[in-house]
């Protein structure tokens, strides 16, 4: 029911009440996120989401939500855009989760000090990471990356025999997860290891279509 006509695209992390406001303001007939509104179960229609639904429609803004697949793409991904501005070589697929997997890994062309592995996640993001488990060899050689909130999959990451693994964020009990398994980890924030798709996707996009195209940065810290 929007626009017949597509012109402008703005792109999010998060499909929430700020960045639908800002959507509209910026003029945009449509709004791609990782985040949307609906996931598995069926929902009612009341309060906040109401509101959100509500803006989209009177605002006449489409929304297009891609979650697992903007983590998994492999030109366009969180991943594939981690293993890249980390440098990775050889980089592979690896964590399965819902059939597919969705991390990329690779090997650094030099053993990094973790301390300059996280300055060059920190370059790549924009953003300090949240927390920094160093469990691991003080070198970081073989890096598995899965964006958002992987912590559990940390046995997979050991299991394809990463040392140091990079996520968004964790929660108390993994902590002694990663120091059972000698694993450096990495926390990236959630927020911030999901901002690289949403680009990627934009460029692409623009390259592609001749589409104008904005990023709404609503960064929640975690």
């Amino acid at each position: 029911e929007g626009p017949d006509e597509v012109t402008k695209v703005a792109f999010a992390v998060d499909g929430c009440q700020a960045t639908f406001e800002q959507a509209i303001a910026a003029g945009a007939q449509l709004l791609i996120v990782h985040h949307g509104l609906f996931w598995a179960d069926p929902v009612r229609l009341v309060g906040p989401l109401f509101r959100r639904a509500r803006t989209l429609i009177e605002g006449g803004c489409g929304l297009y939500a891609v979650h697992l697949p903007l983590d998994l793409h492999p030109d366009v991904g969180n991943n594939a855009e981690l293993a890249r501005l980390l440098e990775l070589q050889d980089a592979r697929p690896f964590g399965e989760y819902h059939g597919n997997d969705i991390g990329i890994g690779g090997e650094l062309d030099t053993p990094l000090p973790l301390d300059a592995l996280v300055e060059r996640l920190t370059q790549a993001t924009g953003s300090s990471p949240v927390r920094v488990l160093a469990h691991g060899p003080e070198e970081a050689s073989r890096v598995g990356c899965i964006s958002g909130g992987a912590a559990m999959m940390m046995d997979q990451v050991a299991e394809a025999g990463f040392d140091t693994f990079i996520t968004g964020e964790t929660s108390h009990s993994f902590f002694h997860h990663a120091a059972d398994y000698g694993l450096n980890v990495i926390y990236g924030g959630h927020y911030a290891t999901e901002t690289l798709g949403v680009k990627a996707l934009s460029r692409h996009l623009t390259k592609k279509f001749g589409l104008a195209a904005t990023f709404l940065d609503v960064p929640t810290g975690m």
